[in-house]
């Protein structure tokens, strides 16, 4: 399991670093990135702790390890500048808390997120045509999450992605220990959201092709 998109106690999750870390090594994981919530407030305090951390542990642990930040409920002309600070205090991977059904995102979310080139756009909700467009045209991955709530509009994203060609991932979006979840489990998840069975793997490979550009920056 390659999971992009996790919580820390930096934000609302309840583990640490270390043990978030460690836990998703038990259960088999390849790599994961620890993204906590993020906005003007904290961004500078948050994301070199998670840096920090986790430039410890790589070496010391079997599996990648990848700073990253979510900006959260962030108004949308905010986006850019946040995604670059993001970039510039150590994230190797940012993505944006997209249009959920079950939050109040403003409108005007996912595309402010793709147009700041984010990696991911996390559970985007019904996200229109033209937005999926300019996601395929940025190479912005759209997320299937196994996170209650926000996966009430799997169906819709992953039929949609399909029909436009628009790179998806899976991810846990964890805050506790009992979020993170099985490889076997996310293939689960993806065929109960509509994707064919022939196009699972092609949703990991995306996620393991991320993990190895990350690398190569390295």
């Amino acid at each position: 399991m390659i999971d992009l998109h996790t919580h820390s106690f930096f934000s609302d999750g309840e583990l640490i670093p270390s043990e978030l870390v460690r836990r998703a090594e038990a259960i088999g994981y390849k790599a994961i990135a620890i993204t906590d919530h993020v906005d003007a407030s904290n961004i500078d305090l948050v994301i070199p702790r998670i840096v920090s951390v986790l430039k410890k542990l790589k070496g010391h642990v079997s599996i990648d390890v990848i700073p990253g930040a979510e900006i959260t409920h962030v108004p949308p002309h905010m986006i850019p500048e946040l995604v670059k600070e993001a970039r510039h205090l150590g994230a190797k991977i940012v993505i944006v808390h997209g249009e959920t059904l079950v939050e109040p995102v403003l409108p005007g979310t996912n595309k402010a997120a793709i147009e700041a080139n984010a990696d991911i756009l996390a559970h985007p909700g019904i996200i229109s045509e033209e937005d999926l467009l300019f996601a395929k045209e940025k190479n912005v991955m759209l997320e299937i999450t196994s996170r209650k709530g926000h996966s009430l509009s799997n169906g819709y994203v992953a039929k949609e992605a399909v029909k436009f060609g628009v790179p998806l991932c899976i991810n846990t979006d964890t805050h506790c220990p009992s979020d993170l979840i099985t490889e076997e489990f996310a293939r689960k998840i993806l065929r109960a959201s509509g994707i064919e069975e022939n196009r699972i793997n092609q949703v990991f490979e995306n996620s393991q092709a991320f993990v190895e550009k990350i690398r190569r920056r390295d």
